[in-house]
């Protein structure tokens, strides 16, 4: 009876599995009959009364700037009235969920946040908050432009009066919190006066490499990503998401004098406590927040505000942990338990016990959500534009609007859970070894019956408002023939279409920016690197060299050996690099007998190589450099490493 017993309880479990199968499969069926055409038919919502209430956005103001502000050249740097023109309804060109986001966004100025607590927002991306200290502001995070943070403070101390600064924090590693220092503090005050400059641990490693290592090509997308290039009215820049805009002026960093190394650690920084609480690896590889107990504060940094983020951001970057993501946020439940009011680094604070629950629970749930449901669908067989397809926000979090797709989407943050999993691969044979992008569209379009056909088609999905499709045929005829005036143009219009209805500010400027360069083609130059002198000149000379190694063109160092001594006469470290097997290897040690040469220069003059500004001719007749051994192979060595363009073409190839 036993054995009897068992075999039914089997049975019970098989015909159990079985049911399940089925059940998935046909849920399958039917989340794929039910997904969108197009990006309209997600992206567009009408926006209610509710939508644009801006009773917290505006709560605490003080006063709002006016204006330009402007570098040493006189160069606009950032412009306080440049988006007075997002106001009343939504444009036809723009996605009316977005446009709330802007008008809300549009909220510029000084506020109160609490007692003690103050914010600078719409001075740049990024919110520099005041913290009442003892003796001066406790400043948190700097920005992304000396000038904008001298502006901020400028303009804080005329309506708060004209006080110091008594410390800094930088809550991560993004440039928009930090590349402002210089219009804080210099280097010489936080010295001098012995001001305390925190950060979370590894802030300076991560700081400074993403600069580097990928800096012309992340610079080259962040174009596309933040709209720089895009004039700024209803049918181009209206906002970032995050903020307004990026303000692209002279960048800096401050060394921390205070690292954040434990997962908890309370510090006091003029006369104010600080619980600090890790949040590394989560929007930034380097993160923390914190609380404040005198004055029931929490400070989310970024790993919350009023938008959906990104686990991918489109400049390119490291892919982010979503599970460790709502982690940090489950945790912060805890912390802000006896917390009057959160405010972060990005929009404005959250006042009240029960709106920071519902605010931050709703934040996890949405990344712990998307994290879930790809899986889920991965488990099923599904590959990441498959599931980008299916998964959608449930009723709960999609009516949230702090979890809305104003940044990040949950399209493409499926597909960076994918990716994070998965790799590149789908595990379709077919896509182990494709061909390269041009070479696929010269076959496509060739096999499609030629250029004016695929126009065609193109144009018949434009009238039926399938954009989506129109851009994937004009794609292939734009890389083939990037003269083709009229595959241009439609291509641009379609791009046009997809931005319009885009409630992502990322996805719009992507696409505003495509239809741009296909009208006007790409920047004469990439981003100015020269605006990054002062945080370059606190990069460790390891990353240049880390650089330079992935700039060797593999071709002119194929069959090479050479070795070559740096050596800096100013800060007295020298190094050995060597080119063997068409590899850039470097070591710090002292010089060596048999180099093929010995370049003795200064860390100043490095830097304007690094930069572009200094040449062969320069390197020659400096009197800051100093040549020893073969000058000949000196300059082979350099004429191997390749120089980044910064402004290579996206939209054609």
């Amino acid at each position: 009876m036993q054995g009897c017993g068992m075999t039914s309880n089997l049975r019970v479990r098989l015909l159990l599995v079985v049911f399940l199968s089925l059940l998935t499969m046909a849920c399958q069926k039917s989340e794929t009959s039910t997904a969108p055409k197009t990006v309209a038919d997600s992206a567009q919502t009408q926006v209610s009364e509710a939508w644009l209430d801006q009773s917290d956005a505006r709560k605490g103001f003080i006063a709002a700037p006016t204006g330009q502000v402007k570098d040493s050249e006189g160069k606009v740097i950032w412009d306080f009235d440049a988006f007075k023109f997002i106001h009343g309804n939504a444009p036809a060109t723009v996605n009316p969920s977005l446009w709330r986001q802007a008008t809300l966004n549009n909220q510029i100025g000084l506020f109160k946040v609490s007692e003690g607590i103050w914010q600078l927002r719409g001075f740049d991306l990024a919110n520099m908050t005041l913290i009442q200290g003892k003796t001066g502001w406790i400043v948190v995070d700097a920005l992304t432009s000396q000038e904008t943070s001298a502006a901020a403070m400028a303009f804080a101390r005329i309506h708060l009066g004209n006080q110091k600064v008594s410390a800094l924090i930088f809550t991560h590693s993004h440039v928009d919190h930090f590349g402002g220092a210089l219009g804080v503090l210099s280097a010489q005050e936080v010295k001098s006066e012995n001001i305390p400059v925190v950060a979370p641990t590894g802030f300076m490693e991560e700081a400074t490499s993403e600069n580097i290592l990928m800096g012309p090509a992340m610079g080259r997308r962040a174009m596309y990503m933040y709209g720089s290039r895009l004039p700024k009215n209803e049918r181009g820049l209206v906002d970032n998401g995050l903020g307004k805009a990026v303000a692209f002026g002279k960048m800096g960093i401050l060394a921390p004098t205070i690292t954040v190394t434990q997962d908890k650690q309370s510090l006091t920084l003029d006369g104010v406590q600080f619980v600090f609480h890790n949040a590394s690896g989560t929007e930034a590889p380097s993160e923390f927040t914190f609380y404040l107990p005198e004055f029931k504060a929490y400070c989310g940094a970024e790993i919350m505000g009023h938008t959906l983020h990104n686990l991918y951001t489109l400049r390119g970057a490291k892919v982010r942990d979503a599970t460790k993501w709502a982690s940090v946020l489950n945790d912060s439940l805890r912390h802000v338990q006896n917390s009057e009011v959160v405010f972060n680094q990005h929009h404005w604070p959250v006042w009240g016990a029960a709106n920071i629950q519902d605010f931050i629970s709703k934040q996890r749930d949405a990344y712990q959500f998307i994290h879930d449901q790809t899986v889920r669908h991965i488990n099923a067989g599904l590959n990441a534009s498959e599931i980008s397809e299916l998964v959608k926000m449930p009723k709960a979090l999609d009516e949230h609007l702090s979890v809305r797709g104003y940044y990040g989407t949950v399209r493409h943050n499926v597909k960076a859970v994918y990716q994070n999993y998965m790799g590149w691969f789908d595990a379709h044979p077919a896509n182990l070894d494709p061909l390269p992008a041009l070479e696929a569209s010269e076959r496509y379009v060739k096999l499609m019956g030629g250029e004016d056909k695929v126009v065609a088609a193109a144009k018949e999905a434009v009238a039926k408002s399938e954009h989506r499709w129109a851009a994937e045929l004009l794609k292939h005829v734009v890389y083939v023939s990037p003269k083709n005036k009229e595959a241009k143009s439609l291509l641009a219009e379609t791009f046009d279409h997809l931005g319009f209805a885009s409630e992502s500010s990322a996805w719009r400027n992507f696409y505003l920016t495509g239809s741009m360069e296909l009208r006007e083609g790409p920047p004469e130059k990439g981003m100015p690197r020269e605006n990054l002198i002062d945080m370059l000149n606190q990069t460790p000379i390891e990353r240049y060299l880390e650089a330079m190694a992935a700039s060797l063109n593999a071709s002119k160092a194929d069959g090479k050996n050479l070795k070559i001594n740096l050596v800096f006469s100013d800060t007295k470290q020298s190094y050995v690099l060597r080119i063997h097997n068409s590899v850039l290897h470097h070591a710090q040690k002292a010089p060596e007998k048999d180099a093929n040469a010995t370049l003795t220069l200064t860390q100043p003059f490095f830097l304007k190589m690094v930069l572009g500004q200094a040449g062969g001719k320069d390197l020659l007749l400096s009197d800051q450099t100093k040549i020893d051994g073969s000058t000949i192979d000196l300059a082979s060595f350099f004429s191997m490493l390749d120089k980044a363009p910064g402004n290579f073409s996206i939209v054609t190839r």
